[in-house]
């Protein structure tokens, strides 16, 4: 059973086979079948995906019909909060 964290929440998302076109995240509704929720998603990388031969999705956010989707992390899964994020460079910076 496929199960992976929505990219905008970071609730677990799970589908008994696969992950439908029109699938949403229960707690949030986004679109569960989107770039953001694929392995395959790099923010990095050239067009954000790591797949080569993926045609180019405008909107990383929303459902899309790409074949090459396969359930990832999904960008929310082990995203920090910009407090999180604060904190860490307030740390790295304070005086001992």
């Amino acid at each position: 059973m496929p199960s992976f964290r929505c990219f905008h929440c970071g609730a677990e998302i799970s589908f008994v086979d696969r992950v439908g076109i029109r699938a949403e995240c229960e707690k949030c509704h986004s679109d569960a079948h989107a770039c953001k929720n694929c392995v395959f998603y790099d923010p990095k990388v050239y067009n954000e995906c790591k797949e080569p031969q993926a045609e180019v999705v405008r909107e990383k956010e929303r459902a899309n019909v790409c074949d090459y989707f396969q359930p990832g992390h999904g960008a929310g899964s082990g995203a920090k909060t910009k407090e999180d994020l604060l904190k860490a460079a307030e740390a790295l910076f304070k005086k001992k």
